[in-house]
């Protein structure tokens, strides 16, 4: 069986799929580490020790992205409450600025949202 028939076949590989950068660093060393001659017990011991630390990394990277996405969820929050000043305007407002102001605020809202989603969708 190839290296990369092997490596296809470990945990957390993902043919076609996002790989972490980490992921993919563990795959170079893999494929540099791994000399044929190496006796099985050595070959087993490196093998674990690479996934083990692939599998950390995931979880390192997967908390980076859960803690965006909190943060991203505080922004909104802060945000909404400048926004609830919204409630005390009216269409006779005569200092037009703060509807532009408002308006800012809901784009704001958008891209903090969409930020949120791409570091859920990264998990």
């Amino acid at each position: 069986m190839s290296s990369e028939q092997s490596e296809a076949l470990r945990p957390g590989f993902e043919p076609g799929g996002r790989t972490a950068p980490a992921s993919e660093l563990i795959g170079r060393l893999r494929r540099v580490l791994r000399p044929e001659e190496l006796d099985c017990a050595c070959r087993e011991k490196l093998d674990g020790a690479l996934d083990r630390f692939d599998q950390l990394e995931r979880r390192r990277e997967s908390r980076r992205q859960l803690a965006t996405a909190h943060d991203q969820k505080e922004r909104i929050a802060a945000l909404l409450d400048f926004l609830s000043d919204l409630d005390s305007l009216t269409e006779a407002e005569s200092d037009r600025s703060v509807f532009e102001e408002m308006a800012l605020l809901f784009a704001e809202i958008g891209r903090s949202a969409q930020a949120g989603a791409a570091a859920l969708r990264e998990l």
